[in-house]
């Protein structure tokens, strides 16, 4: 505009200089759309691409294949041979389990948590020590049982899914009884027990002598203190001064 102000060009041209920057924005705005449309049609080819693919819930071992390619698999059969529920069987080898029969008149006598040891038939000579891991909420009324889910607490390139085993539920062993025996040694004034060449002693009178006995100190009580190494009749400087060697003469008031 300030070139037509100018004279430098004619309106003509500067009504072909809108018409074109208006044409190349409209073009600059379709070419966004298209980048949005294909953005769009490769995420959703990403999401197709996906359902190819089935993720195992967890890590494990693939023990039984169970479709083959062309067939279906359905959550739920829709019939006819080629539909499968599911395309195969995983076992998680780090938390193996054994479920039990257990009769029901001795199920109270099992707790989650509590040991137990399993053998497996393959080989008779190796106990595998387990846990009860849970008791299942339902009983068998043909057999009279109950099943319980024993976890390995041994992982073992041995020990393999279906494998037949026996398992024996084991006693809780009870926490042993707190000691309720009196503490050994003689309660003496804490101001008794001094050091000497890195030893704990203490002075004994025997006498007109105090003679250094080596003792070992427990807990204190107070302003007393627990000591092993003297009998309870004994006599002692109830505070030796800092220079008092084994042997001084004492004085006794």
């Amino acid at each position: 505009e300030d070139l037509i102000e100018r004279k430098l060009v004619s309106e003509q041209a500067l009504e072909n200089a809108r018409t074109q920057v208006a044409s190349l924005r409209a073009q600059l705005n379709s070419q966004r759309r298209t980048i949005d449309l294909a953005a769009a049609q490769l995420r959703s080819a990403q999401v197709q691409l996906d359902y190819t693919t089935v993720r195992a819930p967890f890590a494990g071992v693939i023990i039984a294949k169970a479709a083959q390619v062309g067939e279906i698999v359905s959550p739920l059969s829709a019939g006819g041979g080629f539909t499968r529920t599911g395309v195969g069987t995983i076992v998680d080898m780090d938390s193996l389990e054994i479920e039990v029969d257990v009769n029901e008149s001795y199920i109270n006598r099992v707790s989650p948590g509590a040991p137990a040891e399993a053998v497996l038939d393959a080989y008779q000579d190796w106990t595998i020590p387990a846990r009860v891991i849970a008791i299942i909420p339902t009983a068998d009324r043909g057999k009279a049982t109950v099943k319980v889910r024993v976890g390995l607490e041994q992982k073992d390139p041995r020990i393999l899914p279906d494998m037949g085993a026996r398992v024996s539920f084991m006693e809780e062993r009870s926490a042993a009884p707190a000691s309720t025996a009196p503490p050994k040694g003689v309660l003496l004034p804490a101001t008794a027990i001094v050091q000497r060449e890195g030893r704990s002693v203490v002075f004994v009178i025997e006498g007109e002598r105090a003679n250094a006995r080596a003792v070992v100190p427990g807990q204190s009580v107070g302003e007393l203190r627990l000591v092993e190494g003297i009998a309870n009749t004994t006599r002692v400087v109830r505070e030796p001064p800092a220079d008092m060697q084994d042997g001084a003469r004492v004085t006794i008031k």
